[in-house]
C-alpha cells in the first residue's frame, strides 16, 4: 500500500510533496556553477600576481561584479542544499536535525549577505 496519491505520483512528488523541487534546485545550481566556476578560475588565473588595486579595478566593472554575485549565490545555495541532504540522512534526533538545518541555512545567508555586501561595496567604490 502506497501513501503517495496517484496525482502526486504523476507529478513526481514524494509523500512530503517537495522532494523533486529540492532535487531540481540542486541540479540547476550545479549546471549554473559549471560556467561560473570556469569563469572564476579563469579570472583568478588572469589576475594571478595582480595587486589589490588591479583586482579592485577589475571588480568595479559591471560584468565581473554581476558574475561574482551570481557565483557566490549559486555556490552557497548549492552547498546549503547538499549539506541539508547530509543532515537529513545522518542526523537522527529530529530536534537536532531541525537545529542543524536552520544553522546551515542561517550561515549560508550570513555568508551570502557578507559576500554580496563586499562585492557591491567594491563595485560602487565605497
Amino acid at each position: 500500500m502506497s501513501l503517495v496519491s496517484p496525482l502526486a505520483r504523476a507529478r513526481g512528488l514524494g509523500s512530503a510533496g517537495h522532494g523533486t523541487q529540492h532535487w531540481w534546485q540542486q541540479r540547476l545550481t550545479a549546471i549554473a556553477l559549471l560556467p561560473l566556476s570556469l569563469w572564476f578560475i579563469g579570472s583568478m588565473l588572469v589576475l594571478d600576481g595582480a595587486d589589490h588595486a588591479q583586482v579592485t579595478e577589475w571588480l568595479r566593472s559591471p560584468l565581473p561584479a554581476v558574475l561574482m554575485l551570481m557565483f557566490v549565490v549559486a555556490l552557497l545555495h548549492h552547498a546549503q542544499l547538499g549539506v541539508q541532504i547530509v543532515i537529513e540522512d545522518y542526523v537522527d534526533p529530529e530536534w537536532q536535525k531541525i537545529a542543524c538545518i536552520i544553522l546551515v541555512k542561517f550561515l549560508a545567508v550570513l555568508v551570502g549577505l557578507g559576500s554580496g555586501l563586499a562585492i557591491l561595496k567594491i563595485f560602487l567604490g565605497l
